[in-house]
């Protein structure tokens, strides 16, 4: 009995001798492997304001171009070359040979200015052009109506003496041309010898403004007076606001009917200087939206996508699930429970 007890004993002492031989001599034949450890990125959580925008293309240039109409019978003798600046005293063209000057207000001369005592908004108009000119027109009683005086006769003189017109102390329709300011030729449409009482030309703004066609949708939250910013084609960034939001005529009249008619919103910059080396170009403007202020804010690659729906983010202790609200500038808003600005959570790499 003791003999088999023994036996066993030895082939179970050598089978185990065995297999420890061939576990070393298997092990023996392979290189060790060392274990790979994955680096992660965190970031701490900021607190911000985050504000949207809405970025459309504009147009810089001078604007809209309108027709300007002559209003003289007569006969054009000169005319001024596209590009031409013509402000307040200017000859904005020639009618029989004879300087037709601008004149800057908001009513067009639409009856001679001739009868000694004659009252009106558009005798206000020679009273207040004369006067920036440099002439004494005398008192007037009235800033919103002119009168016709001895004063103001006197001055219409001296200015057509000084014009080599004839010396009336009347202003004829066609005499003068009025517009709201200093305006820029942009096309001729006639050449001299043309009728004087047709369109002449088209004039712009002097100002450089921007253009930009937008949908209904998107120039809801335009306000005139708002201000934006604009993305210049030389990767400046330049201050601007709202001018007008208004009808776009031009898509209208010609019957468009791929969607609801655009809206023309027109910019101004703050500092015109800005764009001085620029006659037209293409540019971005950035219409600011919504803002949330000292919002606690991670990175967008920090959210995680959770099964179940929703987001959370990967913080010290695992997953926690968050609450995200506005996203904007490549962040979004974030609440959940044990977050706060600085806790450091991972990112994707």
């Amino acid at each position: 009995m003791w003999r088999r007890w023994l036996v066993t004993c030895v082939v179970l002492a050598g089978a185990a001798a065995g297999a420890t031989y061939v576990a070393t001599r298997h092990q023996a034949g392979r290189e060790p492997v060392a274990r790979e450890t994955v680096a992660v990125e965190t970031v701490a959580l900021e607190r911000r304001t985050l504000s949207t925008v809405t970025s459309l293309p504009g147009a810089l240039g001078f604007g809209a171009a309108r027709p300007l109409t002559g209003h003289a019978e007569a006969t054009v003798t000169w005319l001024p070359a596209p590009g031409t600046t013509v402000r307040r005293g200017d000859q904005l063209f020639r009618a029989d040979d004879k300087p037709v000057p601008l004149f800057y207000g908001g009513l067009p001369l639409f009856r001679p200015i001739a009868a000694p005592g004659m009252k009106g908004r558009d005798v206000r108009i020679i009273v207040d052009n004369l006067r920036a000119l440099g002439y004494r027109t005398g008192p007037q009683r009235s800033r919103e109506e002119g009168e016709l005086t001895p004063g103001l006769i006197a001055a219409v003189k001296r200015w057509q003496k000084d014009l080599k017109r004839p010396v009336t102390g009347t202003i004829a329709v066609g005499d003068i041309e009025v517009q709201s300011g200093a305006v820029r030729v942009e096309t001729i449409a006639v050449q001299p010898g043309s009728p004087a009482n047709a369109q002449l030309m088209t004039v712009t703004s002097t100002r450089k403004v921007i253009t930009v066609a937008a949908q209904p949708a998107d120039a809801a939250a335009i306000r005139r007076g708002g201000h934006l910013t604009v993305s210049l084609p030389d990767d400046r960034t330049a201050k601007a606001r709202v001018l007008s939001v208004g009808r776009d005529v031009a898509s209208a009249d010609a019957g468009a009917t791929d969607g609801p008619p655009k809206l023309t919103v027109t910019i101004v910059l703050d500092d015109p200087a800005s764009v001085a080396t620029f006659d037209t170009a293409e540019v971005e403007v950035n219409f600011p939206g919504r803002t949330r202020k000292d919002v606690l804010t991670a990175p967008i690659e920090a959210l995680v996508a959770l099964s179940e729906g929703g987001y959370a983010v990967q913080g010290p202790n695992g997953l926690v699930a968050v609450k995200t609200g506005m996203f904007a500038d490549g962040r979004v808003e974030v609440t959940g429970a044990g977050l706060d600005e600085g806790t450091e959570v991972v990112v994707a790499s």
